[in-house]
């Protein structure tokens, strides 16, 4: 019987006396479990506060005479002890929540007080040890007599003596996983406590794993589906050639041919480290009836036992110690993956106890039965919303459904069905078909979606994006956080301007502009955003034309129904085009509604192409106008009307004194170059306005085709694909963006790319958008793929074509062991144009230029590389059709980190 197995039968078996230690040369060694409770058990005076501080770490201690202390500031105010231990017991409950080693300091010496304790430590499925400190009376008495802030007489020891003689014979019957009881003050003094990791801790294993679900004694469809994953199978052991370890999600056994051959090639691949299996309820059934216990014989049983009688005694032996041996769950890769045999809540991770294992074992059932007379089980993967991956068995499906998370690989081989493995880290799913139906199923395999329809597909949780979160993101590596501060400012937003939150699927991040230029009258230039990227080791960039337009995010479905399958929208629409914010464009639903019909039309050949029912794409809505007419009424047309008006009556007025003699020509020739400035300001921003009436006027220029169904685009491919992919839509709608590819290594290509941005700024254009063009980890750069073209594609957006540096920035967390360390460069540089920069800086800027190149881009490119992982992260969520909240999480994020302080003008 294991560890776990022992601890969960109440704590009976433990011997009271010096379990769990170990003499070596007159040294009693003690072993804890690293999350655990620990009851120091001793009279005042055996020495529990010195063996505490010299044994744990002192915020792992709670003493009762500290918290006396709290609460009556006096650690020795008896009449303050219940309070004092509604404290202790309160600490100790938060403790152990969280999952921390903590260590009670009291007498201990009463039943009822030790009661306490152990049922604090079951309601957090932890186990809980005792260590007695029993040294003979006159020692204790001589001690406290020794302290002058012990005044109670020898009769409190003897009485605290006499409680603890009573309960020793009976201590190991109070719960204990293991009472290490500690004689005399020379064996106390030499003691060594040591902490051991629990047996379902293997978070140090980072994979790649291939978990295999339900076998039920099928060996041949077993060999069949390692040799599809790529393992060389021998009689009684499997390797892969690439390190893979397997992990079997337990029900091994009963049912099917050949239960002794998958036992006996399973436990080959475990003693020989290949493999890991957790236990599932058929193997600790098959192991009660082997220990000779008393069990129904149902639900292929007889048919184990049967095969089994056939095999030698060594290996029914080996067999029964092998299963007696398996543990309720694994925790693996940093705790990332959570593999059990019918799920596990995230609240039972990495605990112990009979009402973790039974949940492992069997699920949540309600203990009803259903009409085929086997357990009705309450649907815990609908309302789980823990960071692991859970990956179970147990219930048959006939295809597995991802759910919040976790996944079912239970495909009914032995009905007939499948085996069904996971490829993890990459999800990917391989099965092999049964040989034959071996079993007759009690009741139909689940159809697909069993799940999902139990759950609203739009229902979405305060709970999931509220307080201060780390959201794991796989591009870019590590977890980036999110304050509580972030959060309340996203969903004020969120909550009462955004569209319809099923449609929030993406919101695109901000940009950031390269280093401050030392040309002589430019703030920003092309030279150093090449040279960026360059020393990053980019080889080849895309220069966009950067509309100056409104960043848009356009959600299409190819019809209300499929918006209501996949979405969850069922008010008829079919789809959103929205804000960087997640706002609305237009305040008149009819004029949103036909702008989304009329890019579903136009978009329809690009869906037949991809073969999706929905699309997402990144661009800019045009004019500027259209969205900010308010703000360029009251900024900068009202600064441009002033300087109208006011500059040339200036100017007027000082060639005038001039014209006397007077001295002014300093101040003259400053107010002309403001004139000048000015005419410059208005026709920067005039350039972006014009009249709209409906959606007469109105053009969107796509860049990116963010996701498709079962395909994140951003992620898998380069921008020439895009930009290819974009150009085929044809209609006076879309607006098409010019650009231009460079190949770093070139001077001349440099050049020509430079060239290019001057012309498109002289002509009024805004600016560029520098991009890498190859995608980290995805596709290769097609060097063939250069030139220039009318193509669409555009501006800020940043796509999918670097990688991002969030281990070293602000609030983000490294990448786990084994990861490759994130990228360092930017997703896309903005290059703006010198003219239109007097749009952001003011009509002057240009004055100032020795002031404005001070400007700090630290926190701007932080945010650049976090919100571009997070929108990756949603994308590949909604392409990987993972539920909306798990979407969200994400997508929310982005919209909180936009809330961090930042110089706007960059």
């Amino acid at each position: 019987m294991t560890e776990e197995n022992a601890a969960l039968t109440g704590g009976e078996g433990p011997a009271a006396e010096a379990a769990g230690q170990e003499g070596r040369g007159g040294v009693t060694r003690i072993a804890v479990p690293e999350m655990s409770l620990v009851v120091l058990v001793g009279v005042s005076g055996s020495g529990k506060s010195t063996f505490a501080r010299r044994h744990f770490a002192p915020t792992q201690v709670v003493s009762s005479d500290f918290c006396r202390g709290l609460v009556a500031d006096d650690e020795n105010d008896q009449a303050a002890t219940p309070d004092a231990f509604d404290v202790l017991h309160y600490i100790v409950r938060t403790r152990l929540r969280r999952g921390l080693l903590t260590v009670v300091d009291a007498t201990n010496v009463q039943w009822e007080a030790r009661k306490q304790l152990v049922d604090l430590a079951k309601a957090e499925n932890v186990l809980v040890d005792a260590i007695v400190l029993d040294v003979p009376e006159e020692v204790a008495i001589a001690r406290n007599e020794t302290r002058p802030d012990r005044d109670f007489g020898p009769q409190v020891v003897r009485r605290q003596r006499k409680d603890l003689r009573r309960s020793l014979g009976k201590i190991s019957r109070d719960g204990f996983r293991r009472v290490h009881v500690l004689r005399g003050a020379d064996e106390i003094e030499a003691a060594e406590v040591v902490t051991e990791r629990a047996w379902t801790d293997r978070r140090e294993l980072t994979g790649p794993f291939d978990i295999i679900g339900d076998v039920h004694g099928c060996r041949a469809e077993l060999e069949a589906l390692l040799r599809e994953l790529g393992w060389q199978v021998g009689p009684d052991g499997a390797t892969h050639p690439e390190g893979r370890t397997a992990v079997f999600v337990g029900d091994l056994v009963d049912r099917g041919p050949d239960t002794p051959g998958v036992l006996r090639l399973v436990m080959g691949m475990v003693a020989a480290g290949t493999a890991l299996c957790v236990s599932g309820n058929h193997e600790q059934k098959l192991a009660r009836a082997l220990n000779g216990r008393k069990v129904r014989v149902a639900h292929g049983l007889q048919e184990s036992l049967d095969q089994l009688a056939a095999e030698p005694e060594e290996f029914r032996k080996a067999a029964l110690e092998f299963m007696d041996g398996l543990i309720s769950h694994y925790q693996l890769d940093g705790g990332r993956l959570v593999v059990a045999h019918a799920g596990l809540k995230e609240a039972y991770h990495g605990r112990a106890s009979g009402r973790v294992r039974s949940f492992a074992l069997y699920g949540d059932t309600t203990g009803e039965t259903d009409e085929y007379g086997l357990p009705v089980r309450y649907p815990w993967a609908r309302e789980y919303r823990g960071r692991a991956m859970v990956v179970y068995g147990h219930t048959p499906v006939t295809e597995p459904e991802w759910v919040n998370n976790t996944i079912c690989l239970d495909t009914g081989v032995v009905f007939g069905g499948r085996l069904t493995a996971l490829r993890y880290p990459s999800r990917e799913i391989v099965s092999v078909p049964a040989e034959k139906v071996w079993y007759e199923p009690a009741r139909p395999l689940a159809a697909p979606g069993h799940e999902a329809g139990r759950r609203d597909p739009g229902l979405l949780s305060i709970d999931d994006v509220r307080g201060t979160r780390h959201v794991e993101v796989r591009h870019g590596g590590g977890r980036i956080k999110v304050r509580e501060e972030n959060s309340a400012a996203a969903l004020e937003i969120m909550s009462r301007f955004a569209v319809d939150p099923r449609w929030l699927v993406y919101l695109p991040p901000t940009m950031a502009p390269p280093e401050t230029s030392r040309l002589d009258g430019y703030l920003e230039h092309p030279a150093e955003a090449f040279a960026e990227f360059a020393a990053a080791g980019v080889r080849r960039v895309v220069c966009e034309e950067k509309h100056m337009g409104s960043r848009a995010v356009a959600v299409l479905a190819r019809t209300p129904e499929v918006a209501a399958a996949r979405f969850g929208v069922a008010d008829g629409s079919s789809g959103a085009v929205h804000t960087r914010t997640g706002r609305p464009f237009f305040s008149d639903p009819a004029v949103a509604g036909e702008l989304v019909d009329r890019l579903r039309r136009v978009c329809a050949p690009l869906m037949d192409e991809l073969g999706s029912d929905w699309l997402v794409l990144d661009g800019e809505l045009l004019p500027w106008s259209a969205k900010a007419e308010g703000l360029i009424r009251s900024q900068y047309a009202s600064v441009g009307a002033a300087a109208r008006t006011a500059l040339p009556e200036a100017v007027a007025a000082l060639e005038a004194a001039a014209g006397r003699g007077l001295d002014v020509g300093g101040v003259l020739e400053r107010t002309r170059r403001r004139l000048e400035n000015a005419a410059r300001f208005r026709d920067a921003y005039a350039r972006y306005c014009w009249p709209v009436a409906g959606l007469d006027g109105i053009r969107l220029a796509p860049f990116q085709i963010l996701a498709c169904e079962g395909r994140a685009t951003a992620v898998t491919e380069p921008h020439p694909w895009h930009l290819e992919m974009l150009s085929r839509l044809d209609d006076p709608l879309i607006a098409p963006t010019r650009h231009v590819y460079a190949d770093l290594d070139s001077a001349e290509s440099r050049e020509a790319a430079t060239a290019w941005w001057s012309a498109l700024t002289a002509e009024g254009g805004e600016g560029m958008v520098v991009k890498p063009v190859a995608v980290p980890g995805g596709p290769p750069d097609r060097a063939g793929e250069t030139g220039s073209g009318t193509d669409p594609g555009t501006d800020s957006g940043t796509g999918a074509d670097s990688g991002v540096r969030t281990g070293a920035d602000p609030g983000t967390e490294p990448p786990r062991r084994g990861q490759a360390r994130p990228s360092r460069v930017q997703p896309g540089i903005k290059v703006r144009g010198r003219e239109y920069l007097r749009i952001i800086y003011g009509p002057d800027y240009t004055e100032s230029l020795d002031v404005l190149r001070h400007r700090f881009l630290g926190r701007k490119r932080s945010l650049a590389l976090r919100e571009h992982a997070l929108g990756l992260e949603a994308l590949s969520r909604l392409a990987g059709g993972e539920p909306l909240w798990r979407v969200h999480e994400a997508v929310f994020a982005v919209l909180a980190l936009e809330s961090e302080p930042v110089d706007p003008r960059l």
